[in-house]
C-alpha cells in the first residue's frame, strides 16, 4: 500500500559513510504514523521537489532538488530505486550511485531536509516492476567498463573520460539514461547524427530500447558520466 508504512531504517545497504553524509538532516528514528500526525503524506511520485521528467513503462526518472533550508513532505517509496548523487548540502558528489531494493517489499516514509550550505540534487531512477533475474540475456553491447551496480532492477555503469575521449559505440537492449555526474561538457550522440549535448551536472539523456550512441568529452577538463539501465521484461 503506498500509505503504509514501515519500520525499516533507510538505505541501510549503503556504506556507513554515505549513510550519514545522505542522512544530514533526514529523520533517522523509525517511521511511526504519529511522527506524521497531522501533516500531508504523499507517494514519492507525487512529492513537488522530486519531480518526473521522463516516464517508460515501469520507469520513472526523478529530478530531486532541494535547497538550503527547504523541507519535502512526508513521502511514501514503494518501488526500487537507483539514486544518482549530483550533490548534496556539503558539495558536489560526481555522480555516485547508491541504490535500495527494500522499499519494492516494505514501503517506507520519510521526510527529506536540507540545512545546507548546498543544493541537494540526486537524479533518481524508480523502478515499479518486479524486475528481472539477473541474466547475461539482456546485456548491453559495446560496454568498456564493468557495472558498478547490477540487481533485477537496474545496472549502472560509470566513466571518467578525459578532454577529447570518446566511449566505444554501445547498445543497450533496455532503456537507458545518461547522466552528466561532474561539471564539464559532453556529448551524446546517436549512429543516425543527432547529438545530445550536456553541458552541466545533472543533465541527462534518455536513449531508447536498442539505440545506438557514443559518449564523447568535448570540453576541456575531465568529466564524470553515469549510464543506468532500468531492467525490463523483453
Amino acid at each position: 500500500m503506498r500509505y503504509e508504512l514501515s519500520n525499516r531504517l533507510f538505505l541501510k545497504c549503503l556504506s556507513l559513510a554515505g549513510l550519514l553524509a545522505i542522512c544530514t538532516g533526514w529523520h533517522s528514528s523509525l517511521a511511526q504514523q504519529s511522527e506524521f500526525s497531522g501533516e500531508k503524506i504523499v507517494h514519492l511520485l507525487d512529492e513537488p521537489r522530486h519531480r518526473p521528467v521522463r516516464q517508460h513503462g515501469q520507469l520513472y526518472l526523478l529530478d530531486v532538488r532541494i535547497k538550503p533550508g527547504d523541507e519535502s513532505y512526508p513521502h511514501t517509496h514503494d518501488q526500487a530505486i537507483l539514486l544518482t548523487y549530483i550533490s548534496l548540502a556539503g558539495g558536489p558528489q560526481n555522480g555516485r550511485v547508491g541504490v535500495n531494493i527494500d522499499y519494492a517489499n516494505e514501503a517506507f516514509t520519510h521526510k527529506v531536509s536540507n540545512a545546507g550550505p548546498g543544493l541537494f540534487h540526486i537524479m533518481a531512477l524508480v523502478h515499479d516492476g518486479s524486475g528481472q533475474p539477473l541474466s547475461d540475456n539482456d546485456l548491453p553491447s559495446g560496454m568498456q567498463v564493468d557495472p558498478e551496480l547490477e540487481n533485477q532492477w537496474f545496472r549502472s555503469y560509470r566513466y571518467q573520460l578525459a578532454p577529447g575521449e570518446s566511449t566505444a559505440t554501445q547498445s543497450h537492449i533496455n532503456p537507458s539514461f545518461v547522466i552528466l555526474g561532474s561539471e564539464g561538457l559532453a556529448h551524446v550522440s546517436r549512429e543516425d547524427g543527432v547529438t545530445r549535448e550536456l553541458a552541466h551536472a545533472g543533465e541527462w539523456a534518455w536513449r531508447k530500447q536498442g539505440s545506438t550512441f557514443q559518449i564523447t568529452n568535448v570540453g576541456d577538463t575531465p568529466v564524470a558520466i553515469t549510464v543506468n539501465e532500468g531492467r525490463l521484461q523483453q
